[in-house]
């Protein structure tokens, strides 16, 4: 997933725009794991970057995901960049599959 969020609408006021936002972050979240895994792999990671454009993106732990883009609101900005990319996890080795 690589998505641009504007957080400015002329009808929907922010809160809303944000839970959206959110919201679709979780969404993407779900049907990733949801993916069957490849053989010998153990669970679904997660690679994520934030920032506001794709250039000042900076990685983020998934976790962190939604209090960064709380932090965001409070100072103002909005205009959210968000990448997650999907990989799966093995026993012994890294079994990547990336998925945009």
């Amino acid at each position: 997933m690589k998505k641009t969020f504007k957080l400015e609408h002329p009808k929907i006021k922010l809160p809303r725009v944000v839970d959206s936002v959110k919201h679709d972050i979780r969404k993407f979240l779900k049907k990733e794991r949801a993916n069957t895994l490849p053989s010998g792999a153990k669970y679904w990671a997660f690679d994520c970057k934030f920032g506001e454009s794709e250039e000042t993106a900076m990685e983020v732990h998934l976790s962190s995901l939604t209090k960064n883009v709380d932090e965001f609101v409070t100072k103002g900005i909005m205009t959210l960049y968000v990448e997650i990319n999907a990989k799966a996890i093995g026993g012994n080795e890294n079994f990547v599959a990336e998925e945009d």
